[in-house]
Parts: structure tokens; C-alpha cells; sequence
């Protein structure tokens, strides 16, 4: 919510979506296949509402995975990682990293004690990372939005 506040302030546009399986009430993700499916169709809703010259896409933890592996299908020109979970807790050798390789410009905000890692800055991926945080992101909300506001202006 942070992040939606600082970037309505700047004048940009947001859409939430909220994913079946939360709506659903059920805690655990559904398959990939089916993330990315409710998310497209769900971003081809939103761009029929309201067709924009720039989208760009994110989403925290697991949405922030689904944002990565749709961007292109979704013409996006710019992907918002929040606490982009690199791999599992504990199990570094297991690592996501590939995901982020969209060719999408792209930008990554962790806490520097993220459980589920770091990403390393690649070809179009820009990652801030913030001090004393985990990955929730929420010891300064405001610093996240920021982060979020300072790349989408330059974006």
C-alpha cells in the first residue's frame, strides 16, 4: 500500500489485483500456469478500461515472480519486483534468478535480510536494497515507495 500511495502521488496510475486464490481465501499460491493466466486476463480487463501508452507491471514475493514470466506477453515496458524471493529460504542452491532475465527493464527492491535472498543486478535489472529489512518490507514503507517513485520517473 505504500507503494501505491507514493506512486499515486507522482501521478502515475494503479491497478491492484488480487490474485483467485486470495480471493479464494486459500493461503498457498496455485500453480504458476494458473497465476499467470488469472494475471493476464486480469491486465487485458484493465487495459480495455484503461489503455495506457506505458504499463508497467509488479508485485511482491510470488507476485513479483508472476509480474517477471508475464511482462512480455503483457507488452509491458517496465516490471516493479517488491521482495523478489530468489530462492527459498535456506536453499540458495534452488535459485529464481533466471526469471528476472525478461529483457524488460526491470527493478528489484529487497531488505538487505531477506530469508529468501538477494538478486544480483543484471542487463536491464536494477536492485536497491534496504538496510533492516526482511522480506516483508515493512520496517519503512516509505523508503520502498520511494525507491519504487525515483526508478519510474527515470524509467
Amino acid at each position: 500500500m505504500a507503494v501505491r500511495r507514493a506512486v499515486l502521488a507522482a501521478g502515475v496510475a494503479v491497478a491492484r489485483i488480487t490474485q483467485p486464490y486470495r480471493v479464494a481465501g486459500r493461503r498457498a499460491p496455485a500453480p504458476a500456469a494458473q497465476l499467470d493466466a488469472a494475471w493476464l486476463a486480469a491486465l487485458a480487463e484493465v487495459a480495455k478500461r484503461h489503455p495506457a501508452r506505458r504499463l508497467f507491471v509488479g508485485g511482491r514475493s510470488s507476485g513479483a515472480r508472476v509480474a517477471c514470466r508475464t511482462a512480455v506477453s503483457a507488452s509491458a515496458t517496465g516490471i516493479v519486483c517488491l521482495a523478489f524471493p530468489l530462492h527459498p529460504p535456506g536453499r540458495p542452491e534452488k535459485s529464481r534468478a533466471d526469471e528476472l532475465l525478461t529483457g524488460v527493464p526491470t527493478l528489484v527492491v529487497n531488505g538487505d535480510r531477506d530469508a529468501f535472498g538477494i538478486p544480483t543486478p543484471a542487463d536491464h535489472v536494477e536492485v536497491v536494497v534496504l538496510p533492516g529489512e526482511t522480506h516483508s518490507l515493512n520496517k519503512n514503507p516509505a523508503a520502498v515507495g520511494a525507491a519504487v517513485v525515483a526508478w519510474l520517473t527515470t524509467a
